[in-house]
């Protein structure tokens, strides 16, 4: 399992922030948002696997950070709070700018991952 940092800078954040938060968060097993558009994604996909399918909703005028890290972070008023993979990607249709999330399944009885030990 490999965590990475994902990092964006949206054009028209109006737009796509929602479409691009749930298509971090299924990318992987698990993830974790310590900032607004700052994201760590637990996942067996590599870095290309990972742009591809973000660079596909992204704008040209986008900005996108994806880099391997270590578990260790050094946070300053924010925290690491990790959670499991709960819903599907979501579709997009180019031709519209209305989206359709899908309905989440019951959450199972299994507790969240802990917090993260910050230095």
């Amino acid at each position: 399992m490999r965590t990475y940092l994902i990092s964006y800078e949206l054009a028209k954040p109006h737009l796509l922030k929602h479409v691009v938060a749930q298509a971090i968060m299924a990318a992987g097993q698990s993830w974790a948002r310590p900032l607004e558009q700052t994201w760590y994604v637990r996942t067996e996909e590599s870095e290309e696997a990972l742009e591809a399918k973000l660079t596909r909703i992204l704008d040209s005028e986008d900005g996108l950070l994806i880099q391997r890290v270590k578990e260790e972070a050094v946070l300053t008023n924010t925290s690491i709070r990790w959670f499991k993979q709960r819903q599907a990607g979501v579709e997009i249709n180019g031709d519209s700018n209305i989206i359709a999330f899908p309905i989440a399944k019951p959450v199972s009885d299994e507790p969240e991952l802990p917090f993260a030990e910050a230095c």
